[in-house]
């Protein structure tokens, strides 16, 4: 009669632990300690949680669903690297997915929407105050797909999902500092466009600030040296 519950649990306490071998990974490339092209061995990261190969597989399989590791058949799993040519497909899509969103969202933008997108701005203020690289960056994706969400939850909000995942890893990899003050401050000023319903300015601001995005990076070749894994994960995330 215990059984199932019981089976349930070893699942869930499964999908934890590699959760958190997840966030282990993605807190690393994010402060630049994996750099792109840095090979992940499934037994290595076995042997640093102390878990089995199937569940560094599972973590690994995740990342690599968000596009922040590459996996290779017959090479193993690296962390992903953008190409100049990536990052800036990757930008020019959300450019046009992005500011058609805003237009259509300052139709229908009500002013609990409106809070909580300055609520978020406040966050990511904190963050960028304390110099917190990894939540700065976080937070600036959860500001865009808030914006997206007050349009709805459809086809587009999803595609939009995958490519701010996409270009978090860019900016992770090719950013400099937590995040540049004038982002906040855009952010701020497609925040005052979207309430005071000016779908063509939040349209032309949303364009802008992802243009200055992209321009921001420095997306230069890096060399691809070995790296001492248990150096760059640091202490592992208890699990």
């Amino acid at each position: 009669m215990d059984a199932q519950p019981a089976a349930e649990r070893t699942r869930a306490g499964q999908s934890d632990r590699a959760a958190a071998i997840y966030r282990s990974i993605f807190e690393a490339v994010v402060d630049q300690r994996l750099p792109p092209g840095a090979k992940l061995t499934e037994e290595q990261l076995g042997a640093l949680f102390d878990v089995s190969r199937t569940l560094v597989r599972s973590a690994l399989q995740a990342l690599a669903h968000d596009h922040i590791v590459t996996i290779e058949r017959h090479r193993g799993a690296f962390v992903s690297a953008p190409t100049i040519a990536d990052a800036q497909d990757i930008f020019f899509s959300r450019r046009v997915v992005e500011a058609g969103i805003a237009l259509e969202v300052a139709r229908k933008i009500q002013p609990e929407d409106v809070a909580r997108l300055r609520a978020l701005l406040a966050e990511e203020a904190a963050a960028i105050h304390r110099d917190d690289r990894q939540s700065a960056i976080r937070l600036s994706g959860a500001f865009h797909m808030a914006i997206a969400r007050i349009g709805g939850e459809g086809a587009l909000t999803r595609f939009l999902s995958g490519l701010i995942s996409r270009s978090s890893l860019v900016i992770a990899l090719y950013g400099r500092g937590a995040a540049p003050s004038c982002a906040r401050d855009e952010h701020a000023e497609i925040v005052g466009a979207l309430a005071a319903r000016d779908g063509a300015r939040a349209a032309a601001l949303m364009a802008e600030h992802l243009e200055h995005i992209l321009g921001g990076l420095v997306l230069d070749v890096r060399p691809n040296s070995a790296i001492d894994l248990a150096a760059a994960l640091r202490t592992p995330v208890a699990i």
